[in-house]
């Protein structure tokens, strides 16, 4: 039997009924009595997948939970460790950007909403959110927009039917972005501090070995990319400056390349 059908076949008998779906790994997070399933996100058949399940599949659950947990995403307590590998192969390959999926949007200008600045800013939560959407459960992509764009009514409304949603939201929120290398892409920056007071800004964190910058062309903000020397002063730079207001409607934005 090859490696897709093992896969396959290990997913299948780590579900219970037999006939079931994957069950959502946030079903009944915040409702005891209230379930959905999981409609695949990502192709078992696909080589890519595959390659990352064989690097996955020999850790320990434990490993796995701390994996997950470091990207704000909580592992529930009913969660097998055969679901709890699987989800971290998915966060991982849309972290990596190797699970595609999703088409290049601008980003905008100015944010319409909170959860809108969130989707962007936040990849942590973005990732999440995406999560909830193959869920496929509506009732909780709306409680936890709703929770960004106005905290207390939604603990009002819902805090007590969702309070594991909201809690995993709130994480999510709240998680550094994954910095994978020294190399940033970055904008966000005012474009009137020019690009020598940029690099500064950011060489003030570590040596840096490359830096490229521009004005954007439809806004009037810097883009562009900066390479450190090591990865630790990457991870500063986007724990310093990565969802900070410049007080230009948007935030600034440091993600890995």
């Amino acid at each position: 039997m090859n490696l897709i059908r093992s896969l396959c076949l290990a997913v299948a008998l780590s579900l219970a009924p037999p006939a079931a779906a994957w069950v959502s790994p946030y079903a009944g997070a915040g409702r005891a009595s209230t379930s959905s399933r999981l409609q695949m996100a990502i192709d078992y058949n696909d080589p890519v997948v595959a390659e990352e399940f064989t690097q996955v599949q020999p850790m320990a659950f434990e490993d796995v939970e701390e994996e997950l947990m470091k990207s704000g995403i909580r592992v529930p307590p009913t969660m097998n460790d055969m679901e709890a590998k699987l989800m971290l192969v998915e966060m991982r390959l849309r972290f990596s950007g190797k699970l595609g999926g999703r088409p290049e949007k601008k980003r905008p200008d100015k944010f319409s909403s909170k959860f809108e600045e969130a989707i962007w800013t936040k990849p942590a939560f973005d990732e999440f959110y995406d999560t909830l959407k193959a869920n496929g459960d509506p009732n909780a992509l709306n409680v936890v927009a709703e929770y960004v764009n106005s905290p207390d009514v939604a603990l009002q409304r819902y805090g007590k039917d969702y309070r594991g949603l909201i809690r995993q939201a709130e994480q999510a929120l709240t998680a550094p972005p994954p910095v994978k290398s020294s190399k940033l892409a970055f904008s966000g920056f005012p474009a009137n501090m020019g690009e020598d007071a940029c690099r500064m800004t950011l060489e003030a964190l570590g040596e840096v070995v490359e830096f490229d910058c521009a004005p954007d062309e439809d806004f009037p903000i810097l883009t562009g990319t900066i390479e450190y020397a090591d990865i630790e002063s990457a991870k500063a730079a986007v724990a310093q400056y990565n969802g900070m207001d410049m007080g230009m409607g948007t935030a600034l934005s440091l993600k890995s390349v």
